[in-house]
């Protein structure tokens, strides 16, 4: 009986050792390797059948520098103001998020992720919310921001991120609203795209709806704040 609780502490050790092996294994070759696919993908093409939906995955990785910089610039302001600033976590968004949403009582709630959060989650786990996810959100966001740099972490957002129903990426977004290549983004067209990230799927730059215009303004009008991006 004295044997069994060993066991089980050498079990659990074995698989931590594997689950922290493999994750960092998988880190390191998405830093030079582009994803094949990512579990949110593997959600939504679960999800078509049940609905009755006809499946559709549009993607096509495209190397950061055939991203337009008005797209990289958009989605800063949008997204993340301090993202070549932080380690991963904008602590004063966190905090200005917190005291906005204690004021809400049961509205619409604001939230604080980072770009690096956001692929850390869209690149390694699934999306549902749970207290689990969010603890391996930060264990995986800290593990980019440790090893890859934040050019790496842009173009692998720029490319995995769901911006439309099956629409995964830049390049797939551009060619499907605006019919051109990524680079060739102009800095309204990178704002509206920009403008639908929280809701892609509900939301589309083309005949954009008033909120998404007034969105698109202030978008452009922080990414004049920001101005030119160097990573």
């Amino acid at each position: 009986m004295r044997k069994f609780p060993k066991r089980i502490l050498k079990v659990v050790l074995y698989l931590l050792i594997g689950f922290f092996g493999a994750s960092f294994f998988l880190v390191l070759l998405y830093k030079f390797v582009p994803p094949p696919i990512t579990p949110l993908m593997v959600v939504r093409l679960l999800e078509k059948p049940v609905k009755g939906q006809t499946y559709r995955l549009y993607k096509d990785w495209v190397p950061l520098k055939e991203i337009s910089p008005n797209l990289q610039t958009a989605v800063i302001a949008s997204e993340d103001n301090r993202f070549l600033k932080h380690f991963g976590f904008d602590m004063d968004a966190i905090e200005k998020a917190q005291e906005y949403n204690e004021k809400q009582k049961g509205k619409r709630l604001r939230g604080a992720s980072t770009i690096s959060q956001q692929t850390a989650k869209n690149v390694f786990l699934w999306p549902q919310r749970s207290w689990i996810r969010k603890g391996m959100e930060v264990y995986f966001t800290f593990l980019i921001e440790l090893t890859w740099s934040k050019r790496r972490i842009m173009e692998v957002y720029l490319n995995v991120i769901e911006m439309g129903k099956g629409i995964y990426g830049a390049e797939a977004a551009s060619q499907t609203y605006y019919h051109k290549h990524a680079a060739k983004l102009t800095r309204g067209e990178a704002a509206l795209i920009a403008a639908i990230l929280p809701d892609p799927r509900r939301r589309s730059p083309v005949n954009p709806s008033a909120y998404l215009l007034e969105r698109q303004q202030w978008i452009l009008w922080n990414m004049n704040n920001i101005g030119k991006i160097e990573y």
